[in-house]
């Protein structure tokens, strides 16, 4: 028998890196929230998996792909756009983790409170200057 591997596991895992988050189950999903609002659905739903994310600055780019593609993307009214993946046929990580990052942020975290991120040494200027 063939395993089966998880499609959702590194957005889960990358979710649950950013600060402030708990995590839950809604149905048979996995749910993500900063303070009291959701930002990520995730988990299986009929043979394949689905994630909803909350979107504002692309959801033309969601709406679009949904136009194309009906049956892997779909936005509500209210902003949350749900996409349906499987192994075979992934969602692209570019596009999960600008959809991730975004839903993180509308959800109402403080700005820079992100996960952490290697921090970048500063180069001292040389001024040139005797004293």
């Amino acid at each position: 028998m063939a395993t089966v591997k998880d499609p959702t596991a590194p957005i889960r895992l990358e979710a649950g890196r950013f600060a402030g988050v708990d995590r839950g189950t809604a149905c048979t999903q996995s749910s993500f929230k900063v303070g009291k609002k959701a930002f990520l659905y995730i988990g299986p739903q009929g043979g394949r998996f689905k994630a909803m994310l909350k979107l504002k600055g692309s959801i033309a780019e969601a709406t679009r792909l949904a136009a194309k593609t009906p049956d892997r993307f779909e936005v509500s009214s209210m902003g949350w756009v749900t996409a349906r993946f499987s192994e075979d046929e992934p969602l692209p990580k570019k596009l999960w983790k600008k959809w991730l990052d975004e839903s993180y942020e509308l959800a109402g975290a403080k700005p820079g409170a992100k996960k952490p991120t290697k921090k970048k040494t500063a180069k001292k200027k040389a001024t040139g200057k005797k004293r």
